[in-house]
């Protein structure tokens, strides 16, 4: 069965050092793919923009400096854990966001109650969907 947390975070976007707005975040977490959350940006102007990591990003990065390449996750200060900043890359451009912790936190312990941390292997079949996936390709190939 498909079951998903929801919740809407304000969070700046940090242009410059100068220059930051505020702006909703939609986070989403959904069984079909338990090891990921999907934030999803709105900016004012664009279409909105949706990221997905895993989850385990978040929950370390909440205390402590997480990720490499693409997202990374971090106290702004390790000592009161009170914001965290979420530094997104693509390329050469990237966004950065602040937010405070507190409803990040509610966020991913609504997560853990749904699919406990370290059991999400038990909802994700792997082999299954890899099976059907190799189905679809191999079907495909030998229609073209």
């Amino acid at each position: 069965m498909r079951e998903s947390v929801q919740a809407e975070v304000m969070m700046s976007f940090l242009v410059s050092e100068e220059l930051s707005f505020r702006i909703p975040v939609e986070l989403r977490y959904d069984t079909c793919d338990p090891y990921a959350v999907r934030l999803t940006f709105h900016l004012p102007g664009d279409a909105p923009v949706t990221w997905a990591f895993g989850r385990e990003l978040l929950i370390d990065g909440v205390g402590r400096p997480c990720g490499e390449g693409d997202v990374r996750v971090s106290p702004v200060d390790p000592e009161t854990l009170g914001e965290v900043l979420i530094r997104l890359q693509v390329g050469s451009d990237q966004a950065l966001f602040r937010s405070s912790t507190a409803p990040l936190v509610a966020f991913l312990d609504r997560t853990d109650k749904l699919v406990p941390l370290g059991q999400e292997g038990a909802l994700a079949d792997f082999d299954a969907h890899l099976d059907d996936a190799l189905d679809r390709i191999l079907a495909e190939q030998g229609a073209g």
